[in-house]
């Protein structure tokens, strides 16, 4: 029986050992057959960029020859104008302009306001989207380019890097450049830094020659962010219409304190009473321009506010208190609990211990009863 057993039990661990070898088998065929779909994608992948840069060779190649050039790009002096010669068919296909144009059948176009350089950097991007960044200073050339092309790719492209130059010491710059081409990611980049900087820069002369439209779009912005307006922001505003109107030649002083009020009036249309610091209230009071409407919604709000701020606390000092009674009634839970864990704990103990004595007396008794086997044997054997 024990025999039969034993070969039960090596047939088993036999069965198992084949299992296991030829689970490692499949998970090893398994490793085989990835990493072979790896380098399969990989040499796929060097194949692909292998192709794109063959293509970047040869469309580079057909733009730096003369082979098939149908059409010239006159740029530069109108009297003696620098004459680029392109291919038309890829003109019409690569960009939305020259595709409008290029269906009026005209062997050339005169664009005397760019220059050579600029032009054959935005020819690259056209043939094979290749853009140069070497010289900084012509960008907004570039993106003058691009919007007049209707190149919508190439423009995120370079706005985007405009956008990564701005900084805190060259922001106005860029705004005002800006101006020209009313990029709005240029925009937003240049007001979130005079945002973060406005406290610095409020008495900044180029902080007053923005214009009444980029004023209401800065309002606008922190409006859309949330943000509080603070006191120095009503100071600049004032400060700004005083500087605007009294530079006014020609105007009677009752009619400057109209117009005065009139752009006050539409800039404070557009704030949400909430973007102002309550705390602020009373400065506000000092500009006669408030509309007095205005001041009187911002006065029931700070009364409104301090009520509901009042409720509130009260709300929260009761549940707080609510929650105090909570965690202590939570404690006393715990204590009890723990006092509970401790006396089961010292029952098991005891328990454990009955149970060894009893285990023992079990074991003392049986000893006991293998020695009177013992003793009743030798009586039998002696009978």
């Amino acid at each position: 029986m024990d025999k039969n057993n034993n070969n039960k039990e090596i047939e088993n661990e036999n069965q198992i050992q084949n299992e296991n070898e030829i689970e490692n088998q499949n998970q090893n065929q398994n490793q085989n057959e990835n990493q072979i779909e790896n380098e399969n994608e990989n040499e796929m992948k060097n194949l692909e960029k292998k192709v794109t840069k063959n293509l970047i060779k040869d469309y580079s190649n057909l733009l730096n020859t003369n082979s098939f050039k149908d059409f010239s790009i006159f740029v530069e002096n109108k009297s003696n104008p620098f004459e680029i010669k392109v291919h038309k068919s890829i003109l019409f296909s690569r960009s939305p302009f020259f595709n409008k144009f290029l269906r009026q059948e005209s062997l050339f176009i005169s664009l005397n306001q760019f220059n050579k350089k600029e032009m054959e950097s935005v020819l690259k991007y056209i043939y094979y989207g290749n853009i140069s960044f070497e010289n900084q200073e012509n960008l907004f050339q570039l993106l003058e380019i691009s919007i007049y092309f209707k190149l919508n790719l190439l423009k995120e492209i370079i706005e985007k890097k405009i956008s990564n130059l701005i900084n805190y010491s060259n922001f106005f710059q860029f705004f005002f450049q800006n101006r020209n081409f009313d990029s709005n990611e240029i925009e937003m980049k240049c007001f979130e830094l005079i945002n973060q900087k406005f406290s610095q820069i409020q008495n900044n002369e180029n902080l007053f020659n923005l214009t009444k439209e980029e004023i209401i779009k800065f309002i606008q912005f922190k409006q859309e962010k949330k943000e509080i307006f603070q006191f120095d922001f009503f100071q600049f505003l004032n400060n700004w219409i005083e500087k605007r109107v009294n530079s006014l030649k020609g105007m009677k002083e009752e009619q400057k304190e109209n117009m005065k009020k009139t752009l006050f009036h539409s800039f404070f249309s557009l704030f949400d009473k909430d973007s102002i610091p309550k705390q602020d209230f009373d400065k506000l009071k000092q500009f006669d321009l408030f509309p007095k409407s205005f001041l009187v919604d911002i006065q029931n709000k700070v009364i409104q506010d301090n009520r509901e701020m009042k409720s509130e606390n009260l709300k929260k000092e009761k549940e707080n208190k609510d929650l105090k009674l909570e965690n202590e009634s939570q404690q006393k839970k715990n204590q009890d609990l723990k006092s509970e864990n401790l006396k089961k704990e010292k029952e098991n103990k005891d328990l454990k211990s009955e149970n060894q004595n009893k285990l023992k007396e079990n074991q003392d008794l049986k000893s006991e009863n293998l020695k009177k086997e013992k003793e009743n044997q030798r009586f039998e054997i002696g009978k």
